[in-house]
């Protein structure tokens, strides 16, 4: 039987060893873009600003419509719309305009919140920038909290003005959205008029109660325009 060349051993283990830590160095995870020369990954969204829970308001869009009949959003006769989603503290104050970060591609796209693009910039600019996300997730995230909230027919299938007990509207509220505590909704109004409904939520979109500052509509009594 013919043995191996002692003095060819050494040559065959570092060629040995060679191989493998080529083997070793290569990263098999790395993408093949960012081999490419330019190749720039989107940078990641700033940490979000420090504040304690949102605060979800929807305007009653047919009394904002009947003094601005010629804005985007009066174009279809809706009910209650989104205005925005606002990261707030329990002190009343709230973060704001906390990032120059790019807005929608398509605001097209969330539409169903609100069809004016100019309010959902601005939503994203003053708001947005300051919960730690993209606008894309930021409105993917305010949709979701949209479709936790519910809203009474005395005031959506109302076909008439009438002036109606804010304490009845505030009740209907909750018996709508029967996981909301007490203290977690609240009703907006101008002139004694219903302007809007505000809903406060935890950071991961729970019902919680509002801060101390946020009360509900002092006038007994509340006028609401019709769809």
């Amino acid at each position: 039987m013919m043995r191996a060349r002692p003095y060819l051993l050494p040559s065959i283990i570092c060629l040995l060893v060679a191989i493998g830590l080529t083997g070793c160095n290569r990263n098999p995870t790395q993408s093949t873009a960012a081999k490419k020369p330019g190749y720039n990954p989107a940078p990641a969204p700033p940490p979000p600003a420090k504040f304690d829970y949102y605060v979800l308001n929807m305007s009653w869009e047919p009394e904002f419509c009947a003094t601005h009949n010629g804005a985007v959003e009066c174009r279809e006769k809706r009910g209650f719309v989104l205005h925005g989603l606002w990261p707030q503290n329990a002190d009343g104050t709230y973060p704001s305009g906390c990032a120059q970060e790019p807005g929608l591609k398509n605001p097209a796209e969330f539409k169903d919140l609100n069809p004016d693009p100019a309010l959902l910039e601005h939503e994203w600019r003053k708001h947005g920038t300051c919960t730690g996300l993209s606008a894309r997730a930021y409105f993917e995230f305010t949709r979701k909290a949209v479709e936790k909230f519910s809203f009474p027919p005395i005031v959506t299938t109302l076909k008439h003005e009438d002036a109606i007990q804010t304490s009845r509207i505030l009740s209907r509220f909750h018996v709508v959205n029967p996981l909301f505590p007490a203290g977690s909704i609240v009703l907006s109004c101008g002139n004694n008029r219903l302007t809007a409904v505000e809903a406060c939520l935890t950071k991961d979109l729970q019902p919680t109660r509002c801060g101390e500052h946020l009360r509900s509509c002092r006038a007994k009594v509340i006028k609401v325009t019709p769809r």
